[in-house]
């Protein structure tokens, strides 16, 4: 049960819209894109399909359920009361401890980039691309970086939007931003990618960019592959951050945990992949770098679309939505502990806490090092997956089992049980390595070109295991 007076989202569509809004950010658009072109196509999708199932779903599963089985309103309290009533430590709450800084962090930073995409958008309802040559729009971007004071306004408007849907509370803020905005994310979405695919028919950009995403080249599935999709389908569910922890605190007990795990798994998997088919075919149309990493949506997007800035400005829209439900949701559990911690008010703790992270992130607006360490040094290989691999062993582990089947019983149960065995036997051991080869990767990149070398083994080791751990669990139970 929730703790008393914990907020509830109003509808399972407010929540539907709130956590798909959440895991749909730009890590969606831009990154997944860049991941994409760079990590052979086709063949990383395969390999990324593959992660959101296995690992993704079994870890915002037992995120969902801490939140709603823990009698609190922030992660770490819902932690910490889930251990008292397992007689388990409450070292376990180590887990919601470590997402709540990585989610702190993160949305530091990420204001930042939410203001790039504001920059862009008024260049682009300006039309101020239109007759520039390649070279100088590539070089904007640049400039852009080596002059932050003129992206400032824009960090401060998104950073104070952000602070101030949070301080509005769960109903009248988060959940009223979600409701507005997603569906009309959606709408947009769908239309860019229609846009992008008839555009492309003429040239033959549209079939490239389908035989490019939808037909693996399985010879291109190396370690740093599996790797690098490993990591993304973690960063775009947003799992390791605590917030799903803290939106399950707000979750109705008429709502399936397991298909809401799967159901927003799902929808974010499809946005992601519609995405692509959004910017691949004006890539290819024009023959652009399709690898040029976060490049692809600053750089050879505006190229692209230098002469149609409605369509420029619909795609920045578009990054916008993505950009402020996501940010709302990584500010949220910092604000929800302080709130709970301090006994104060959502809007008196949103203040606090927001202030803290826009001081945070004008480090990284004026430091691209500082930004550099937060996001690739800090967060993303350490915090987040530490974090989740926590989480999945305290889930599965630890928690107390009539817990865990009071909130995977009722409607979807069958699911919960099957998602439950990933949860014990199989995320630990992805997350585990997501953990130690981002480590490896980041800061021993000596190392990790050794051990890379030896990776597909090893990988291939632990697909066995996989299996045969599956067959044993399913011969098991035909026995009994």
């Amino acid at each position: 049960m929730a703790a008393a007076g914990t907020a509830q989202w109003s509808s399972k569509f407010a929540f539907v819209m709130a956590a798909v809004g959440s895991s749909v950010g730009l890590g969606n658009l831009w990154r997944f894109s860049a991941e994409l072109g760079t990590n052979g196509g086709a063949a990383f999708l395969v390999v990324y399909v593959a992660c959101i199932f296995f690992v993704g779903i079994p870890v915002l599963m037992s995120e969902f359920m801490i939140g709603r089985a823990g009698q609190a309103s922030s992660a770490v309290g819902s932690q910490n009361d889930l251990a008292m009533r397992s007689g388990v430590s409450k070292g376990w709450s180590g887990g919601a401890w470590l997402g709540m800084i990585a989610s702190f962090l993160i949305v530091s930073f990420y204001c930042v980039v939410a203001a790039w995409v504001l920059n862009y958008l008024v260049r682009f309802l300006g039309n101020s691309f239109s007759g520039q040559s390649p070279e100088i729009i590539s070089a904007q971007f640049g400039d852009m970086l080596d002059k932050p004071l003129s992206v400032l306004p824009y960090f401060l408007i998104f950073a104070g939007l952000t602070i101030w849907l949070v301080a509005r509370g769960v109903n009248k803020g988060i959940e009223t931003a979600a409701r507005l905005l997603m569906p009309l994310f959606f709408v947009l979405l769908l239309g860019l990618a229609a846009y992008s695919i008839i555009s492309g028919m003429p040239s033959g950009g549209t079939g490239k960019a389908v035989s490019f995403m939808f037909t693996p080249d399985f010879t291109k599935i190396t370690p740093q592959v599996a790797t690098s999709a490993l990591g993304q389908a973690c960063f775009s569910i947003g799992i390791g951050n605590a917030i799903m922890i803290t939106y399950g605190s707000y979750l109705p007990r008429n709502i399936s945990i397991p298909k809401a795990a799967v159901g927003i798994s799902v929808v974010d998997t499809l946005v992601a992949i519609t995405a692509g088919l959004a910017i691949f075919p004006i890539v290819f149309a024009n023959n652009l770098d399709f690898s040029a990493g976060a490049g692809i949506f600053f750089i050879t997007l505006p190229t692209a679309l230098a002469e149609y800035w409605y369509v420029g400005a619909a795609f920045f829209f578009l990054a916008f939505f993505a950009a402020i439900t996501s940010s709302v949701s990584l500010l949220e559990p910092s604000v929800a502990y302080v709130a709970e911690r301090f006994n104060m008010t959502k809007k008196k703790a949103a203040i606090i806490t927001g202030a803290a992270i826009t001081l945070l992130g004008l480090c990284s607006l004026y430091s691209s090092e500082f930004f550099d360490f937060i996001d690739t040094g800090l967060a993303g290989p350490i915090l987040a997956p530490l974090s989740a691999l926590l989480l999945v062993l305290f889930t599965g582990g630890r928690l107390k089992k009539a817990i865990v089947n009071e909130e995977i019983s009722g409607d979807g149960e069958a699911i919960g049980r099957f998602v439950m065995f990933f949860v014990k036997w199989i995320a630990p051991v992805f997350m585990g390595l997501v953990l130690i080869l981002g480590v490896l990767q980041k800061f021993l990149p000596a190392l990790y070109a050794k051990i890379s070398t030896n990776l597909g083994l090893v990988i291939l080791l632990i697909v066995a295991y996989v299996l045969l751990t599956l067959f044993h669990r399913l011969s098991e139970r035909n026995v009994t």
